[in-house]
């Protein structure tokens, strides 16, 4: 009898860990702590970059999880309140990837701050110590946010955080 409990729990263990592990969001393009390579970096405002979106993958979403919003936020900015690089939202709850330079179908992508729905690379002033750039996964208790897609971001960020059940960071840098 306790070899065939033991059995049963070792068969489960792998769901276990799965279950109980912690919300994870990396990217294979971009390392946390790392300078961001010059193909993700805006192209206008004086930065010359590609301006593409790098890949990212998440593991681990919370139960209850009906969709999710990614954003990427600058808090080195010098405008008093940051910079909002992108902005998706209504991401399906069974999406756990995105490629570069894209995003998944059904997802809604919000206006940046450079005015803009879509992805906005890093453009830190010239001289300016590295910024930043906190990527940042939500699982949501929604399927879906009611918003315009241009919607600015602080409204989307409103709902996200009216709606969030777990979230999952990191953070690259870059300097010009």
């Amino acid at each position: 009898m306790l070899r065939i409990l033991l059995a049963t729990v070792l068969s489960l263990s792998p769901m276990l860990a799965h279950a109980a592990g912690k919300f994870i969001l990396s990217s294979p393009d971009i390392k946390a702590g790392a300078i961001m390579a010059g193909k993700y970096v805006y192209k206008g405002y004086g930065c010359s970059g590609g301006n593409l979106s790098p890949a990212l993958s998440w593991q681990n979403a919370p139960a209850g999880t009906k969709s999710f919003a990614l954003t990427v936020y600058d808090p080195d900015a010098k405008t008093g309140s940051g910079w909002w690089h992108w902005v998706v939202f209504n991401i399906p709850a069974d999406t756990r990837s995105f490629a570069e330079g894209s995003v998944p179908t059904g997802a809604e992508q919000s206006r940046t701050d450079f005015g803009t729905p879509g992805y906005g690379g890093p453009c830190p002033p010239a001289g300016d110590r590295p910024h930043h750039y906190i990527f940042t996964i939500y699982a949501l208790k929604t399927g879906k946010l009611d918003l315009a897609t241009d919607a600015p971001a602080a409204m989307v960020g409103y709902m996200i955080n009216g709606n969030k059940i777990g979230q999952a960071s990191f953070t690259a840098l870059y300097g010009r």
